[in-house]
């Protein structure tokens, strides 16, 4: 006697185990990549304070290096509706307390924090300590109380507590899927902040004909290494000199640092594959073909071609790439718009 057929799932219905597999790579996902945000930003912060530093030393004027931090953080529209001027307090405001601004170091570390809630049981309790304790160090410092108690602290500890949640993460959870969409996050946004970063420091701080080779270029692009924690890997290889077109050439092609875009690609790439089960030869999805194309790019281009490409525009179109590699993920494994669900935590925290 034939057994009766299951009932099919409706079209726009998925099965439950796959709705929740969805919600933890998504989670895991966003929980990744805002802490690396964090930290990026952290570490931007706490490198201008140095570059000032060293200006002054050199008798350099200052220009528009908080300037450069907005721009560099892609979000000079939101900034110019909430302040008229960019200087030390109304920049360190914005981008490390303002929750108004969903890249704030603030934001970023309580949405991931929300993410580390809604998987609290895919995650080891010392992953949890590490998000909950920084959440709260955080809800209860100012920008004033930065500046008064001393910012490069401040801004060091927000480093060391990333770096704290990594390492825990790395030898804590397991080698799963859930592992590929932790580490996906983390380097698609570390290969955009690479380019962020060089795109306009390359282009704000660069110097006058006639400082080109000085004391004050040296501290501009030295500035530019610190801010992707380069400066140590770059020497080794170029011991005397720090020269912009090798410190773009190193920050885009090295395949050995862990933050070059190029490292970084690679791993996306990588991790993409295993995600979307791509083990053919030729990628299927609109995802690994884009991500395939950026990395052939970067295996094949040297920095002469990219320079008489020009380099605004090269890494222009490496962020839109990153940009529909991010999207394309999303609508096609985790089913929930990455933003809205930011905004979304961002609401909560403020009611």
């Amino acid at each position: 006697m034939p057994t009766a057929r299951p009932a099919e799932p409706k079209p726009t219905e998925r099965p439950q185990a796959t709705v929740m597999l969805s919600r933890v790579a998504h989670s895991l996902f966003w929980m990744s990549r805002q802490i690396e945000r964090a930290e990026n930003t952290a570490r931007l912060l706490d490198v201008n304070l140095h570059f000032l530093a060293d200006l002054q030393e050199h008798s350099g004027s200052p220009g528009n290096c908080w300037e450069s931090l907005i721009l560099s953080s892609g979000a000079e529209e939101e900034f110019r509706k909430l302040h008229t001027a960019a200087d030390s307090h109304t920049v360190t405001d914005f981008l490390a307390f303002d929750l108004r601004h969903a890249g704030s170091i603030l934001a970023c570390v309580h949405a991931a924090r929300e993410n580390a809630r809604m998987i609290r049981d895919q995650i080891s309790l010392e992953m949890w300590e590490v998000i909950n304790e920084l959440h709260l160090i955080l809800k209860s410092t100012n920008a004033a109380d930065v500046w008064r108690r001393g910012p490069q602290e401040f801004f060091s500890r927000i480093i060391r507590a990333s770096h704290q949640f990594q390492g825990l993460t790395d030898s804590t959870f397991p080698r799963s899927e859930g592992w590929e969409f932790i580490r996906f996050g983390k380097m698609l946004e570390r290969a955009d902040k690479a380019t962020r970063i060089l795109d306009v420091k390359y282009h704000i701080l660069l110097p006058s004909a006639t400082d080109v080779g000085g004391a004050l270029d040296t501290v501009q692009w030295q500035a530019v290494l610190r801010s992707a924690s380069a400066l140590d890997a770059y020497r080794r290889l170029h011991v005397r000199e720090i020269l912009p077109w090798k410190v773009a050439e190193f920050l885009i092609f090295s395949d050995s640092f862990p933050r070059s875009l190029h490292f970084c690609v690679g791993q996306v790439d990588e991790l993409l594959r295993r995600i979307l089960g791509e083990t053919g030869a030729r990628p299927r999805s609109a995802a690994a073909r884009a991500s395939r194309r950026l990395l052939g790019e970067l295996e094949s281009l040297t920095i002469t071609d990219v320079l008489q490409r020009g380099l605004h525009e090269f890494l222009m179109d490496c962020q839109a790439t990153l940009s529909a590699i991010s999207d394309e993920v999303a609508q096609t494994t985790m089913f929930y718009p990455a933003e809205s669900s930011l905004e979304d935590q961002q609401q909560q925290h403020q009611q």
